[in-house]
């Protein structure tokens, strides 16, 4: 199988859209169930929040490829749910992401000067109006680099699913190789590429949201 042969091209790019796909789905369950892990620890519920701290600081502990193993293999056995490859790779992805992205709200939310719940609630808004209304916009502002590098770490991370054979982009480039040794480097090369095309440009996006961000909020 040539390299160059329109057919192993594409091959290639079939693996990249997997791994786009894993990664869109991924980031976007990750920020929203991250989002409200991060508020709950935040509120400091009783009991509830050390209790959810505990279970989020043992997920971040545990290497992802165990918890990418877990969803494929053990997920059938204990709890008699199979998901397929794909939709492993985006559960276990979004396990341990969600634990990341909620610590990243948590320290944003924080990082609001506790003034500015104060103030919120001695114009009459309720907890929550305060925390969505003043609190959350301001701690999102914060929160963009760290997201963002987040984020791309994520999309790199969508290769360790190669172990449960998702055919994503690092698992397609290794096929091409194992036929014929010469693609190693011209492979792994290729991996380089398309990785940090991909995210650089997600990146240079953040940047840009950011800059925006700071522009409208100095206005």
């Amino acid at each position: 199988m040539s390299i160059f042969h329109w057919d192993t091209i594409r091959f290639l790019l079939m693996g990249l859209k997997v791994t786009i796909e894993v990664a869109v789905l991924s980031i976007i369950f990750s920020f929203l169930f991250g989002s409200i892990l991060g508020i709950l620890r935040f509120k400091k519920i009783f009991i509830f929040s050390k209790v959810l701290g505990v279970i989020i600081d043992v997920i971040r502990n545990l290497p992802l490829l165990l918890i990418i193993f877990f969803t494929y293999f053990a997920l059938p056995q204990i709890l008699e749910i199979r998901l397929n490859i794909f939709w492993s790779a985006v559960l276990a992805l979004t396990i341990f992401e969600s634990a990341m992205f909620s610590e990243i709200v948590r320290a944003g939310l924080n990082a609001v000067p506790k003034g500015q719940m104060e103030a919120g609630l001695s114009t009459g808004l309720s907890s929550f109006s305060t925390l969505r209304i003043i609190l959350i916009p301001q701690a999102y502002r914060v929160m963009i680099p760290a997201m963002v590098s987040q984020f791309i770490s994520l999309i790199k991370d969508t290769s360790l699913a190669v172990i449960i054979s998702l055919p994503e982009f690092t698992h397609q480039a290794q096929i091409v190789y194992s036929q014929d040794s010469r693609a190693v480097l011209p492979m792994f090369t290729l991996l380089a590429v398309g990785y940090f095309a991909i995210c650089f440009a997600l990146s240079q996006l953040a940047r840009f949201i950011e800059k925006k961000e700071l522009y409208n909020y100095s206005a």
